[in-house]
């Protein structure tokens, strides 16, 4: 089980430009990618208030109903463009591909997001199923989303690895008795990723078969 956002795909850029396409609409200021950054990881909801909270929106209950509509509207247009596959991803998956390991994206991303951004960045065609941050009735951290996915691929937890980059993901992965391994370069809320617990830190997915 693989996460999305800051493990395969720097998505920072997309988020920026479609938050601030967002916030424009709504008649409010910008927000810096730095700030975004801490804010990625929770789904969009989260993301979305945590962004309009930051910028000083006041009724925020109210204005988010307008809030994710024209953040889909702009997420959509702009899917993939302003991101980056890291290094060493695809060299990753070419290796776990070719060790017949079955595999699957699981990130809080919603599902109409992260296909089409899987897609557009190749990496579609790796993966025995995707699922989304609306997939579930809970998003990471919460355990639910790796159990289901575990039973989709036919994998016992203990026998099936999580890798993610933040809190999130290990939290999701230890109370679900799966085995987690978290890269060090994506985001984690402004934390360092040493301080999570994990079975091991890769600065690359290339390194999980070296």
């Amino acid at each position: 089980m693989i996460d999305l956002d800051g493990t395969m795909v720097n998505t920072l850029g997309d988020f920026a430009e479609a938050l601030n396409r967002m916030l424009a609409d709504l008649q409010l200021p910008a927000v810096a990618p730095q700030a975004i950054e801490n804010m990625v990881g929770k789904g969009s909801e989260h993301l979305i208030r945590s962004v309009l909270a930051h910028v000083g929106a006041r009724n925020i209950d109210e204005m988010y109903p307008q809030a994710w509509q024209r953040y889909e509207h702009h997420y959509l247009v702009i899917n993939g463009q302003f991101a980056d596959v890291y290094p060493g991803v695809l060299e990753g998956l070419e290796q776990l591909k070719a060790m017949g390991l079955r595999m699957a994206c699981l990130t809080n991303k919603p599902l109409s997001f992260a296909q089409p951004l899987l897609a557009a960045k190749g990496l579609d065609g790796f993966f025995d199923c995707v699922f989304g941050g609306d997939s579930f009735p809970r998003k990471k951290p919460d355990p639910m989303p790796l159990v289901e996915t575990c039973k989709a691929l036919g994998s016992m937890p203990a026998r099936t690895l999580m890798v993610g980059d933040s809190s999130n993901d290990a939290q999701a992965a230890h109370a679900a008795g799966c085995p987690v391994v978290l890269v060090s370069y994506g985001y984690n809320h402004g934390q360092p990723i040493s301080t999570v617990d994990a079975t091991a830190y890769l600065d690359s997915l290339a390194q999980l078969v070296a």
